[in-house]
């Protein structure tokens, strides 16, 4: 089980998850616990019937999940590596098979106007339906179930590990969700029906249909805005941007409380006619209290040839922000830094201080600044 649980830690995030449990008080053991008490298992554990995909002749498939819409043959699986043909029938060979469990601070999500200083029972398949040349995650992310090391874990059990943790709330993060959307719509199903909230931490893409059926389950997103052109999304994700903007609209149409990362990638999307692009687009689209978080880069995976994002664009693209009228604006991956405390836009107070994902300071009582009372956007405790 040691296996697994090194896996339910990145390396990037092993000092600054440290640095929080340091000063949350939490401690591991329970979760190291629960861990050791699963049976874990080198590759998928079983098969389940995937939603929304069309029959084709000669048992080919079409999957209608993400835009991409795979024609897959029989034996073969989609661009995604979880999703698999078997004589004319799609199956899902992720459902309750993750290979990440964890508990996290919601503000690693980030959310950071969604429940403050609570936590959230983070759950992650293998498989992506991108191909970002920065992940993170990419040992999972582009990896089949077959090759990472999975624990079985039904929604019924997800819902029950929330509860049982006080959890209040369950995220579906680390890859992306869309490919593993039955395990997940099943469990936000489970986990609503318990009282525990949903969110999830996407790059968008997934078709209208799909998403409108989870949004009935889903509290809040943070959405990946990669980039603002369709160069950008070809180029560093293997996708495009049109489908991402809707799905977005469809979020903030359906009432889920939404949060925007854009990561600042030195050479690649950091020029301030496409951040102000972006800006003004989520301000138009989604309203100004979005909150937009722009995060450092750091040399990763393909992109290691890049410099890290120096700390003068971040701060750049966040001026860019405040003058197109964006209220919520973040900088992210920059330890303290003052850019990841949250101040009222209409006194200007701070109202929300963090230290990492620590939350020292909290001056918002019934939705409200406590210094002015003007009415924070958010979802709060």
């Amino acid at each position: 089980m040691k296996l697994f649980f090194e896996r339910l830690v990145t390396r990037r995030n092993f000092l600054k998850d440290c640095s929080w449990l340091a000063l949350s008080g939490v401690v591991l053991s329970r979760l190291v616990k629960f861990a050791e008490a699963q049976e874990a298992k080198l590759g998928y554990i079983t098969a389940h019937k995937a939603l929304y995909y069309d029959k084709l002749s000669s048992n080919r498939v079409r999957c209608n999940l993400c835009p991409r819409g795979c024609v897959v043959g029989s034996g073969n699986r989609g661009f995604c590596r979880v999703r698999e043909n078997r004589h004319g029938d799609y199956y899902t060979l992720v459902y309750s098979n993750p290979c990440a469990v964890h508990i996290d601070p919601i503000e690693k999500k980030p959310l950071f106007h969604f429940h403050p200083g609570t936590t959230a029972l983070s759950i992650a398949t293998a498989g992506c339906n991108f191909t970002c040349k920065n992940c993170q995650n990419y040992d999972i992310s582009q990896a089949r179930p077959d090759d990472t090391v999975n624990i079985d874990l039904s929604p019924e059990d997800v819902a029950d590990l929330a509860v049982k943790y006080n959890a209040p709330t369950i995220a579906y993060t680390y890859t992306e969700p869309t490919v593993f959307y039955e395990y997940m719509l099943e469990t936000a199903r489970r986990a609503k029906a318990r009282g525990v909230l949903n969110i999830y931490h996407s790059n968008g893409y997934i078709n209208e249909e799909p998403l409108v059926k989870l949004v009935q389950y889903l509290d809040g997103a943070n959405v990946d805005l990669k980039g603002f052109s369709n160069t950008f999304y070809e180029e560093i994700t293997g996708g495009t941007l049109n489908p991402v903007l809707e799905s977005l609209k469809i979020l903030k149409q359906h009432g889920v409380w939404l949060e925007i990362t854009n990561l600042v990638i030195p050479t690649k999307n950091d020029s301030e006619g496409s951040i102000k692009d972006l800006c003004l687009w989520i301000k138009n689209e989604l309203g100004k209290e979005t909150p937009v978080h722009f995060s450092r880069f750091y040399p990763q995976y393909k992109l290691q040839n890049l410099p890290p994002t120096p700390v003068e664009t971040l701060k750049r693209a966040a001026a860019i922000a405040h003058t197109v009228g964006l209220d919520y604006v973040y900088i992210g991956n920059v330890p303290g830094i003052t850019e990841e405390n949250t101040y009222c836009p209409k006194c200007s107070k701070m109202i929300i201080g963090r230290t990492g994902y620590h939350v020292h300071t909290y001056k918002i009582k019934d939705g409200r600044c406590e210094f002015c009372q003007a009415g924070i956007a958010g979802r709060w405790k």
